[in-house]
């Protein structure tokens, strides 16, 4: 897919009622595959339909939904290998059946906690699946590992009919948490407030949601192929901007003296401006998936960083500084670093 495409009014309200979506989607593929099943009249017709259920039932987006189906898939095929084997050992020897098993569950359980555990923890799943019908009855193991391979197969092609896209989604929650930073930092810095807002709460919701967003990290690489550093350097940035903001608020309500003192600062209420328009600018970026806007804020945002830069030198020069003025500064001057580089990074998400 195009990182660059702008998303639509249509996609906008697509993904933001995603799990009606994924209900309806999981509802017509069960019962479209149970239809398939009765109307075939395949054995073991019970396995497409569970098959189905895990391989969507916990995930929604593509990027997830194709590599756990690819791993269902391959474990799948080992796991009914393997059982055929034990069923066939079953025949002459039961001890080495159980020797046999023994070692393919070894094999599982050691690879379920390397890269692709899904695939090993399906290994043993199908191994006890092939295994456990009656003894020497290849015509039903073989019924079981090949129901479980349709269940996936069909799980990967209802999901590909109109899939959801992680990628869209994170884009969509991103520019929702630009937004409500800025919000958040109006509110606070408002030279309009006589004492402290109670931000406490949406401070704390807005962090909530920048941890859920990990989630859509893995599947967003996987379907741009965009480097997974880029989504990571991303989610640092948003969390850390949310506890800057939070330590910014502290330092400007800190004393009423500091206070009024940097309410009459030409610079830094230039610095406020500009930090609250570049997060609106980005929220707009991230939507249209244009890059053109976030560069010449990052122009503008250097060239306030260098006015802080020259404000921290001439407070340095005095032999008495107020702390939280001093502080308010620097936290202004950090959050400016963090708004460039966040730039730089999302344009990087939205390359083609």
């Amino acid at each position: 897919m195009r990182p660059d495409m702008p998303l639509t009014a249509f996609q906008f309200s697509l993904y933001r009622h995603y799990r009606i979506v994924h209900g309806v989607r999981i509802a017509l593929a069960f019962i479209l595959t149970f239809l398939l099943v009765r109307i075939a009249e395949i054995p073991e017709g019970s396995w497409p339909l569970i098959t189905l259920v895990v391989v969507m039932g916990p995930v929604s987006s593509w990027g997830n939904v194709f590599p756990r189906a690819v791993q269902r898939i391959f474990g799948t095929l080992f796991g009914s290998i393997a059982g055929l084997i034990a069923i066939w050992l079953e025949l002459f020897s039961l001890p080495f059946m159980l020797v046999w098993c023994a070692l393919v569950m070894f094999i599982s359980g050691f690879l379920t906690l390397g890269k692709h555990p899904y695939m090993a923890l399906l290994i043993g799943i199908t191994l006890g699946v092939v295994c456990g019908g009656v003894p020497g009855d290849i015509t039903t193991a073989l019924w079981r590992g090949g129901d479980v391979i349709l269940g996936s197969l069909l799980a990967l092609l209802f999901t590909s009919i109109w899939p959801q896209k992680a990628y869209t989604h994170w884009r969509i929650q991103f520019s929702d948490l630009l937004l409500e930073t800025a919000r958040i930092y109006h509110a606070g810095l408002s030279p309009n407030l006589v004492e402290k807002p109670r931000l406490t709460r949406p401070l704390h919701r807005l962090l909530g949601n920048v941890i859920k967003m990990r989630a859509l990290i893995d599947p967003s690489s996987k379907e741009t192929r965009t480097p997974r550093s880029v989504f990571e350097g991303i989610q640092t940035l948003n969390r850390n901007l949310v506890c800057t903001l939070e330590l910014q608020l502290n330092a400007w309500w800190a004393s009423r003296q500091s206070h009024l003192i940097m309410l009459n600062a030409p610079a830094l209420r230039r610095a406020q401006q500009m930090t609250e328009s570049t997060l609106r600018a980005l929220s707009v970026a991230v939507v249209e998936g244009s890059g053109d806007n976030i560069a010449a804020r990052s122009a503008e945002l250097a060239e306030i960083s260098r006015e802080l830069r020259q404000l921290i030198a001439e407070s340095d020069s005095h032999d008495r500084v107020e702390t939280p003025i001093h502080g308010y500064v620097w936290l202004s001057l950090e959050m400016a670093r963090q708004l460039e580089r966040l730039s730089e990074l999302t344009r990087l998400a939205l390359r083609k």
